[in-house]
């Protein structure tokens, strides 16, 4: 682009210079407006609650194969529907319809999905106020309710 211009007549060469490159600086403009917030399931937090509403499998994209096991969760305090990610390899059997769980962001870039699993944004961490985690090592026995 090279060197500002400079003079006594340039207000207008300046400010359009200022917008072209507004959003070039590591922020894009979704970032920068904060107009991700207004699609945001989670409206900010970090995590949320919600109710599984069906269990299902998703099929990666391309080059990977298999079957990844996700769920439907009904958020509860605003009641949108997301799709989630169940980690371990044992962690569907603890997962079950009607379940209470709390989910968070899965870590993809930009807000976005993460590898291979389109449109999956979150993942379950705790199934009925228990870590999956200890659950699947079998360090905690999920309770009944």
């Amino acid at each position: 682009m090279g060197n500002k211009t400079r003079g006594l007549f340039n207000g207008r060469m300046l400010l359009a210079r200022k917008e072209r490159t507004r959003f070039s600086k590591n922020r894009s403009r979704s970032q920068f407006l904060n107009t991700w917030r207004k699609y945001d399931p989670l409206e900010g937090a970090p995590q949320a609650r919600g109710i599984v509403l069906e269990k299902r499998e998703v099929t990666p994209k391309k080059p990977s194969s298999g079957k990844r096991k996700c769920c439907t969760v009904q958020l509860t305090k605003n009641g949108k529907v997301v799709t989630a990610y169940i980690p371990f390899s044992k962690g569907l059997t603890f997962v079950d319809e009607h379940n209470d769980v709390v989910i968070e962001r899965i870590g993809g870039a930009q807000k976005g999905a993460r590898g291979d699993l389109p449109g999956v944004k979150f993942r379950i961490t705790k199934v009925n106020g228990i870590s999956i985690k200890e659950l699947v090592k079998g360090r905690k026995q999920k309770p009944v309710r």
